[in-house]
């Protein structure tokens, strides 16, 4: 029977076959139509794991904020984004994976393996990778890098929602919400839209029109 929480597991096994510096990677943001992905690298230490952690959908605003202000004190932690003009250029799959290869070159220990929550790897890593589907909610340290990296999204989305108000991104995270997509609409995308997503193509394409 499936555990209800993550565990230690993937990393005992990790240990078990001689690697020391273990990683655990998430991303956040590949479904909203606006703003970055961010991805988030954690290597957890045996003995100082916040008690708690899980996949971050699963946990209020409130706990995930205090959670991650704890894996910060305790953990080594890298965060990276893909910006809205790589997602356009690369598409969302490639600029999440260039997303976390960033993260994973920013640590401060080279990790010996990486787990990825999901079933694909990202190309070029120059250490081996291990992807974990369902990770989030199985794996400690990718449980932690999902909590930090989403803290640290809705962190950017609130900024941006200051500097263009209407769309609701304090509250939605630029995914598409009735209020979003109405805003879309209404006062057209700004900026931090991406264009190669259907909604906000489609309004760009009947703007262009309407404009012939």
């Amino acid at each position: 029977m499936e555990s209800d929480c993550p565990d230690w597991t993937h990393e005992t096994a990790a240990f078990a076959e001689g690697f020391t510096c273990i990683v655990g990677v998430d991303e956040v943001g590949r479904g909203p139509l606006a703003g970055p992905v961010t991805a988030a690298a954690v290597r957890l230490r045996p003995g100082r794991i916040p008690e708690g952690l899980n996949d971050s959908k699963k946990l209020s605003a409130p706990r995930r904020e205090a959670l991650a202000m704890e894996i910060l004190a305790v953990a080594e932690v890298s965060v990276a984004h893909a910006t809205v003009e790589e997602i356009d250029r690369l598409n969302i799959l490639q600029a999440s994976h260039l997303a976390m290869a960033r993260a994973l070159a920013a640590l401060p220990c080279a990790p010996d393996i990486a787990l990825i929550d999901g079933n694909m790897i990202p190309k070029g890593l120059p250490h081996p990778c291990r992807p974990i589907v369902r990770g989030d909610a199985l794996c400690l340290s990718i449980a932690a890098a999902s909590i930090v990296a989403k803290v640290t999204r809705d962190r950017i989305m609130v900024d941006l929602a200051q500097q263009h108000p209407g769309y609701g991104w304090g509250t939605n995270a630029g995914y598409g919400t009735p209020e979003h997509l109405q805003a879309l609409l209404d006062l057209g995308p700004t900026p931090h839209h991406r264009r190669s997503f259907k909604p906000v193509h489609n309004i760009l394409y009947q703007e262009a029109t309407v404009s012939l």
